[in-house]
């Protein structure tokens, strides 16, 4: 689901079938990133780390196999509550088209458990415009489609 709250805040949700302490962990653990975190369903994961504590510093690369360009990513942890909750500086190391180098905007996640499934509430704040918001809910829908696929099949 993907709920534009206004034209720099995008909302997404998903629901997987795991325990929200698998599903926190897929999103915080390097490894298991490096198998899902990318926004298109033939793309890799070069790069994934992740140092989970408040200041903290994570980083991840998406490569395009076509065009063969990295897209990468970076920011720092600001809250870290296992496993209900993680929020994040987003800022691109490479500009996009709406975005320049180094722009933060901020990533919340929350980790919603019942009945043996989790829910997944992205909110990414702090966007440029609504052209960049669509733009970033293409990647997350990317990547909440290839977390399922990758690391959760039903």
């Amino acid at each position: 689901m993907t709920q534009a709250t206004d034209s720099t805040v995008l909302v997404l949700q998903r629901t997987y079938p795991a325990s929200r302490e698998r599903v926190f962990d897929a999103w915080t653990n390097p490894e298991v990133m490096r198998i899902w975190y990318t926004a298109g369903p033939t793309w890799s994961t070069p790069v994934a780390e992740s140092d989970l504590r408040v200041g903290g510093a994570y980083r991840v690369s998406m490569q395009d196999p076509d065009s063969g360009d990295i897209h990468s990513a970076s920011g720092k942890y600001t809250e870290v509550d296992r496993p209900s909750k993680v929020v994040f500086t987003w800022a691109w190391e490479t500009p996009s088209a709406s975005t320049e180098v180094g722009t933060p905007s901020l990533v919340t996640l929350e980790f919603l458990e019942a009945d043996g499934a989790t829910t997944v509430v992205l909110t990414h704040s702090g966007l440029a415009d609504a052209k960049d918001r669509d733009s970033h809910g293409h990647g997350w829908n990317g990547c909440f489609d290839n977390l399922g696929t990758r690391v959760f099949t039903s």
